[in-house]
């Protein structure tokens, strides 16, 4: 009685259990790749571990807590270390939805890798994304970052700010001490006319150049 139990159990195993089935996932192994001479043989050992492996996944998923290693199921493993595997239904006769099995792989994706010694480019599910690594905590909070840079552009613009109104300051100080030089400078020209040096006529205090004056207009007085 036993035994067309046992096949009919192991035929509708094999009809779940199929390259491209509904629900299946291809796994690929590259274990001499990853761990060259420290490299394992894969047998029934490693099956019955990576079986334990998506059993304990699967039983962290939401209402699948009784999930258990007959559970899930192995097909077309070859030499080179590769094969399909589902999750079944313990209540039912089918595979359960593809997407449970990816949420619960994608979860425990560390913990798969780690019990085989190997990383997500050399144990690939290949219909399952590879998980990203969890972001790294800066050791400095972004708060402190952030008002550090905003602080420094305060202190940059206020410091330009100061500087330009001194140089202002300064170059209006300079402007008439300037102009004051420069009619020092015209006042104090002296030109050559004729070959003849004469001083030039200062608007302000109304001198006259002598060397023109007349007999009459030196003797007349204004």
């Amino acid at each position: 009685m036993l035994w067309p139990l046992f096949l009919l159990v192991t035929a509708i195993h094999a009809e779940l259990c199929q390259p491209d089935a509904e629900n299946a996932f291809k796994v690929r192994l590259s274990i001499k790749t990853a761990l060259g001479d420290k490299a394992y043989a894969w047998d029934i050992n490693e099956e019955y571990l990576f079986r334990a492996m998506v059993a304990f996944s699967m039983r962290k998923v939401p209402k699948r807590e009784t999930t258990e290693i007959a559970h899930v199921l192995l097909c077309n493993v070859t030499q080179r270390v590769s094969f399909w595997f589902v999750v079944t239904d313990p209540s039912k006769n089918h595979t359960l939805p593809a997407a449970e099995i990816q949420s619960a792989i994608r979860m425990n994706r560390n913990r798969i890798n780690n019990a085989f010694s190997l990383s997500d480019q050399t144990l690939e599910f290949l219909k399952i994304p590879s998980t990203l690594a969890p972001p790294m905590d800066p050791s400095v909070p972004i708060w402190i970052i952030i008002f550090g840079v905003i602080f420094c552009i305060i202190i940059v613009a206020t410091t330009l700010l100061i500087l330009s109104g001194i140089w202002q300051s300064r170059r209006k100080n300079m402007e008439p001490s300037e102009m004051v030089d420069t009619e020092d400078k015209r006042e104090n020209m002296i030109t050559v006319e004729n070959g003849i040096p004469c001083d030039s006529l200062d608007a302000k205090g109304g001198h006259i150049n002598d060397a023109f004056m007349t007999e009459d207009e030196r003797l007349t007085p204004l």
